[in-house]
């Protein structure tokens, strides 16, 4: 099949072919690289902080926190941004922004100079995402849209999982706090390179092809943000206490594994690295068979029942920690081990299962024209509960004295984490029911 765009009757241009629009998937998702990269290259250098900086678990906590409190600053005004001055803009600005806050971090050796790094990093991540998330709502359709959006997490995570696991594959950096940041901040430059490349691709479809763009964007009315449905507010309800668990843990949890688990900070990397590695490759077939199947409502209970069970198992039971696996010479560098501890492959599955069908949820619920504000604003919720747990999880630890002394002393955190599954899994029971003969319940693939 040739990328060649051929007149449609009467002249007209023709849509995008397929090979175009994918390699807008592949435009996006680097600038997700990057940006997945900076935000968890703090991972494995927490342990570094709190020995070599003297940071508290609090203050690590509360580096997420300033990132969420950017992000509840910028979030709803960056969704307008996105449907007012369009995709190729917005990818650009708020690239620029993400790497800026990479940069700052990495030469941040006082912790107001860090603070201010997260600071920045919020300003641009999370705009960045939802600009992402509506480049993709525009681009695919249908069957289509849900493994699209599966494969942009899949080369995203494949950020996390080399930062998750810097410990092992630039082990030469991790002698101190600071070079492992500096080669984030380098790597950071990806969400530049590929937000440019996006408005190239963008700029050239406007010439070539017919992008059906969507009408003109409503006038903003502050009381419009919040004039969604209620299964809308369900999903965003879910979104709220799925990610306040995951996001919070993962920042804890090389502390964690090494601490309460025994695990060395190889260790620890990979199995906090399994989250989006199971993710990575899980997702995009998730989605692929939701767009089959349909049944979204029911699959995201499925996936939030796993947490419960998930946290409670690493709290209080034992893990066989992984050893390491020699593979062949050219694929030596990577930093597989074995056995993967159950508790850990749950909590995988369900970071893969709940957002293969979240986000794609949105765009049955919402109009297109209100896209950029509807992810955004469910982002914006997000981050409230985000930035309350990470902080608070922290000073939990710190209040429960929680070290390798005492590891019991994770225990009060885990619990915490353990209960958001229960409140979402609430959230996903309650949509399910909304939704159970119509609506996200029956719809299946439609015409891309």
């Amino acid at each position: 099949m040739t990328d060649t765009p051929e007149r449609g009757p009467q002249g007209s241009r023709p849509p995008p072919t397929p090979g175009y629009r994918w390699f807008v998937l592949v435009a996006v998702s680097l600038a997700m690289f990057g940006n997945y990269y900076v935000f968890d290259a703090l991972n494995p250098v927490g342990p570094l902080l709190e020995s070599q900086l003297g940071f508290g678990q609090a203050q690590i906590g509360a580096l997420d926190s300033a990132y969420n409190l950017a992000a509840l600053l910028v979030l709803i005004l960056g969704g307008v941004v996105v449907d007012r001055v369009g995709t190729k803009r917005a990818m650009i600005l708020f690239g620029l922004v993400t790497a800026l806050g990479g940069l700052v971090i990495a030469f941040g050796r006082e912790y107001p100079v860090m603070v201010a790094g997260r600071f920045v990093l919020g300003l641009g991540a999370e705009p960045l995402i939802v600009a992402a998330t509506t480049v993709l709502g525009r681009w695919f359709k249908g069957k289509e849209l849900a493994f699209a959006m599966g494969l942009n997490l899949m080369i995203a995570r494949i950020g996390s999982v080399a930062a998750d696991n810097s410990a092992s594959w630039a082990r030469g950096l991790f002698a101190s706090w600071q070079p492992p940041l500096l080669l984030a901040a380098a790597l950071g430059l990806t969400t530049v390179a590929g937000g440019l490349l996006y408005a190239a691709l963008e700029r050239g479809a406007e010439r070539r092809f017919d992008l059906g763009r969507a009408g003109p964007t409503d006038r903003l009315v502050l009381g419009d943000l919040v004039r969604f449905g209620r299964s809308y507010w369900l999903v965003v309800g879910l979104c709220v206490t799925f990610y306040s668990a995951v996001f919070p843990f993962r920042r804890f949890a090389n502390l964690f594994f090494e601490q309460a688990h025994g695990a060395s900070s190889q260790q620890a990397g990979f199995m906090n690295s399994l989250l989006p590695w199971v993710a990575m490759f899980a997702t995009p077939v998730l989605g692929l068979v939701v767009d089959r199947i349909g049944h979204r409502a029911l699959l995201m209970t499925v996936g939030s029942a796993m947490l419960i069970p998930s946290f409670l198992w690493m709290a209080y039971g034992a893990m066989p920690l992984p050893q390491p696996v020699e593979l062949p010479g050219f694929l030596s560098w990577l930093p597989l081990m074995w056995p993967i501890p159950a508790p850990v492959a749950l909590l995988g599955l369900s970071f893969s299962l709940v957002p293969a069908i979240l986000w794609p949820a949105v765009t049955y619920l919402v109009d297109e024209k209100r896209l950029g504000t509807a992810y955004a604003l469910m982002t914006f919720c997000q981050q409230i509960g985000w930035a309350a747990l990470s902080w608070t999880v922290g000073k939990a630890n710190d209040v429960a004295g929680a070290s390798a002394a005492n590891p019991a002393g994770y225990l009060p955190g885990m619990w915490v984490f353990a209960s958001l599954g229960i409140l979402g899994l609430a959230f996903s029971a309650l949509l399910w029911r909304a939704e159970r003969g119509h609506g996200l319940e029956t719809v299946k693939a439609r015409g891309a």
